[in-house]
């Protein structure tokens, strides 16, 4: 016969180690087995032993089949912006688990499981992770990526990428194996960073003369495409390497106001064979000759608005929409050059307002804008001034917001994993520390930003 447990408060002071399922296990085994050799003979500590041993097993296979807490973040309080289209939560809350989003909502609506990581969100602001759709993966802290230490590539990815909400990356020319190794890198876990897409090295009849010094004094040979032939050679291959675009310069920028276009035949073959390995294709297009040769070949996406080019009129918006191309302004960039350049403040503003005009009038006619810096390029990083000279052109909080979201997104194919905050999509979320709607350069305050559910930016 089975004697009875004690009931006079053995069980609460049995001193289990700590909540994990190996102490409660122990402490466990060390009851009974105090227990039985009390109470009974050896034989029986043995068979009580035996059946314990299989009493836990199972216990515990229950356990590993439930959803651990200890792996389930959760933001409480925050305004949230589920989508640019969507109205805000004013006092929402997520559940993050297992890297996708478990439930978010308005907070009374919203279950915190118990032994969830809590960020209380009160006063902030909460959207989906930001894209940047044009980066180079080109600083010096970044261009020899193989056995570079950890923590130096962490501090680059941090400054960056991670500070400003970037979850996801377009890097639009580097070396491809460098920045594979990047990415796999941080795929891995080895490294805090974006989620990293490619062209790899791009197609050019002669580089531009601003990063000819630079690609000598690093010993980057990127050498020119001459032939469609070659074109169609470049693009296999950096398809079977793991690339995920091709990169067009349609109009190479030699200074002293000289270009070089890109053949139409060759820009023809290199979009025909991306396309056909389902590879979005960007240009640089420099001047008006440089658009054409995008547009009649059936490129994706214009890297920057354009310098050397007529003002935008109504028939050329026109023909760039039915040619359903996509636009990334790069705005500071002209300010950065122009800094650079040593252009007086009159003339600066002047380009800018330029720049500033093409972007008005795409936007405003319904065109695609995704959000672009050209950092690695530039060493700008802060995003404040991008924000506001789109907010100039007339994009207001929530047009800038699909331009960091759901438009890139879309656009490449990933907007049934992110873009949007809802049950089931990737955990890849910022925190503002401001509200856009009130000041659009609150998308560059950032709090912290999370990436498939782990945090990779705090602010300190």
């Amino acid at each position: 016969m089975m004697p009875s447990l004690p009931l006079n408060g053995a069980v609460p002071a049995l001193g289990f180690r700590g909540s994990s399922a190996t102490g409660r296990a122990q402490g466990l085994c060390e009851f009974f087995e105090c227990t039985a050799t009390t109470l009974q003979p050896r034989a029986y500590i043995a068979d009580m032993r035996i059946r314990l041993v299989v009493f836990l097993l199972l216990g515990l296979l229950v356990f590993a089949a439930r959803p651990c807490g200890a792996s389930d973040l959760a933001l409480v309080g925050a305004k949230i912006y589920p989508s640019p289209t969507e109205p805000p939560i004013v006092n929402g809350s997520i559940v993050v688990h297992d890297g996708l989003i478990l439930a978010a909502g308005p907070s009374p609506s919203v279950k915190i499981p118990r032994g969830a990581t809590v960020m209380d969100c009160k006063g902030w602001v909460v959207t989906s992770g930001f894209w940047n759709s044009h980066v180079h993966v080109l600083t010096p802290a970044l261009l020899h990526v193989h056995g570079a230490r950890a923590q130096d590539l962490d501090e680059q990815l941090e400054a960056m990428f991670n500070r400003w909400g970037f979850t996801t990356v377009f890097d639009i020319s580097s070396k491809l194996d460098n920045t594979l190794e990047l990415r796999r890198r941080i795929e891995n876990g080895e490294l805090r960073g974006p989620h990293v897409l490619t062209v790899g090295e791009p197609i050019w009849t002669i580089e531009p003369v601003y990063v000819r010094d630079f690609l000598r004094a690093n010993h980057i040979s990127i050498l020119p495409t001459e032939t469609p032939d070659q074109a169609i050679a470049l693009v296999r291959d950096h398809a079977a390497k793991g690339a995920n675009g091709i990169k067009l310069f349609a109009g190479s920028y030699q200074g002293e106001g000289k270009v070089a276009v890109l053949p139409l035949a060759i820009a023809k073959a290199a979009v025909a064979e991306a396309h056909r390995h389902s590879m979005p294709v960007f240009a640089h297009p420099q001047n008006a000759e440089g658009v054409d040769v995008s547009i009649e070949s059936g490129v994706d996406i214009l890297a920057h608005t354009v310098p050397q080019s007529s003002p935008w009129t109504p028939d050329f918006v026109a023909r760039l929409k039915r040619a359903n191309m996509a636009l990334i302004p790069t705005l500071t960039l002209f300010d950065f050059e122009a800094r650079k350049g040593g252009l007086s403040d009159q003339n600066r503003e002047g380009w800018l307002a330029q720049m500033v005009a093409e972007l008005r009038a795409y936007s405003q006619a319904g065109g695609e804008i995704l959000f672009g810096t050209d950092i690695g390029y530039t060493d700008h990083y802060d995003t404040a001034l991008e924000y506001t000279l789109m907010s100039r052109a007339g994009m207001d909080f929530r047009h800038i917001l699909a331009s960091l979201t759901t438009n890139p997104a879309r656009r490449f194919r990933y907007a049934g994993r992110t873009g949007r905050i809802a049950k089931g999509m990737d955990a890849d979320l910022v925190v503002l520390g401001g509200d856009p709607a009130e000041d659009v350069t609150a998308f560059s305050n950032v709090r912290y930003t999370i990436r498939t559910g782990k945090v990779i930016y705090s602010k300190k």
